[in-house]
């Protein structure tokens, strides 16, 4: 029977390395019956494309995950109360994605993006020297993690003392949706959800105290008008904020710690990108495609219909397969191979498509860019640590390392 049980993700091996299973999906067809619940994997590069366009018929609601249940099997958790306000930019669907989406554009514009690159710069460099004056340590803990973090609390106005905090908080979206975690993890889990949403909505608020001439310009700003001309609600802006924690922090995190993981496993890659800075944009491109940050998001059919030949029904999830997509050999060629001259560079899924295409993609690849400019400015080299192994945070949703040791010289 084509397909493939759903328990199949959940195996050790392919959260290590998800990379042989993406290929056994693809090889079932664009789009894989996830047998054990209403789930298809959507493989194929051009069927999540064609899923993307298709919104209509797709809706992005989050309103329920797939989970791995005592017994060893898997299946759909159905959300209560889906379809609330909590739905927001990423899980919205037409008309509300829409004018989310042009409240936040101007705050994320090139323009913008830009005057950003010399705070990040500072901060990273700071986090680099310490790194480098240590001869190195666990790259996630110290640069990896905190660089996002410290974007993060520039884009909200939340000031450089809440970078511990947002760090910790940016960090549990791949927990949530990784399928693995058990009862008292997702009590806990959802109590921390509070707790930053607590805190998020009284930032907010005191935005929302402010004249809006004594504003400074930040993206909370930015909601809290949205509030004040009946654009957003006040539940939902505090939805944004939520959401921006985990897509502008751990996905970033995730590049960062596998941009670095791959360019040390690629012969002769290193002394390429110190030669030529230049081809360090190439590269991040590269590393997006090749280790995308999420594996997969979900979608939800609306009524009964087709997608490649594969009847759906209403009620059945669809998981749209970045980082297999993006290793599909009817899109790329040679799609494991790391190939910095490659036409098109930007053609991949990591970033997301279409109208849910990701309005942060110019900050990560600004991150990126300018960690591995400085790293390579304060060191004369970078390795693996012999002693000790990289971990990999185990999650079906997201592809983020929790640790990578590495040694640092001068």
């Amino acid at each position: 029977m084509k397909g493939l049980a759903a328990t199949e993700l959940f195996h050790a091996a392919h959260l290590e390395d998800p990379y042989p299973l993406y290929a056994r999906l693809r090889a079932q067809g664009p789009v894989c019956p996830l047998h054990g619940s209403r789930a298809f994997y959507v493989a194929g590069h051009a069927a999540v494309e064609e899923a993307v366009r298709r919104h209509e018929e797709f809706s992005a609601r989050l309103t329920g995950v797939l989970l791995r249940d005592p017994q060893g099997g898997a299946s759909l958790f159905e959300f209560a109360g889906a379809g609330t306000a909590s739905d927001v930019i990423a899980t919205a669907d037409e008309p509300e994605h829409a004018a989310q989406r042009r409240l936040l554009m101007p705050s994320m514009k090139a323009s913008r993006t830009v005057q950003m690159e010399e705070p990040v710069r500072a901060f990273a460099r700071e986090r680099i020297a310490a790194f480098v004056r240590a001869g190195g340590g666990d790259w996630c803990a110290a640069v990896g993690e905190p660089v996002p973090a410290f974007v993060v609390t520039q884009l909200l106005g939340l000031g450089a003392d809440a970078v511990e905090l947002v760090q910790r908080w940016a960090m549990m979206g791949g927990d949530m949706l990784g399928g693995l975690i058990d009862t008292s993890g997702m009590q806990r889990l959802l109590q921390e959800t509070g707790r930053m949403t607590a805190f998020l909505g009284a930032h907010l608020q005191s935005t929302l105290a402010l004249e809006p001439h004594a504003r400074s310009g930040s993206l909370t700003d930015t909601l809290a008008g949205g509030i004040e001309s009946g654009v957003i609600s006040h539940e939902q802006a505090t939805g944004i904020l939520v959401i921006l924690f985990g897509a502008a922090g751990e996905s970033t995190a995730a590049l960062l710690g596998y941009s670095l993981r791959l360019m040390l496993a690629t012969p002769g890659l290193q002394e390429r990108l110190r030669a030529d800075p230049a081809l360090i944009e190439a590269f991040v491109e590269e590393a997006v495609r090749l280790e995308t940050p999420f594996k997969f998001h979900y979608r939800v059919v609306k009524q009964p219909t087709t997608l490649c030949g594969t009847e759906l029904e209403g009620g059945d999830r669809l998981l749209l397969g970045w980082g297999a997509a993006n290793r599909d050999p009817a899109a790329f060629e040679a799609p494991d191979e790391l190939r910095l001259e490659r036409h098109q560079p930007q053609r991949h899924l990591g970033f997301g498509h279409g109208i849910h295409f990701c309005i942060g993609a110019p900050l990560a690849r600004l991150e990126a860019r300018i960690t591995l400019e400085e790293l390579f400015a304060q060191s004369r080299w970078v390795e693996a640590d012999p002693l000790r192994q990289p971990r990999v945070v185990p999650s079906i949703f997201i592809r983020r390392l929790a640790e990578l040791p590495l040694r640092c010289h001068r």
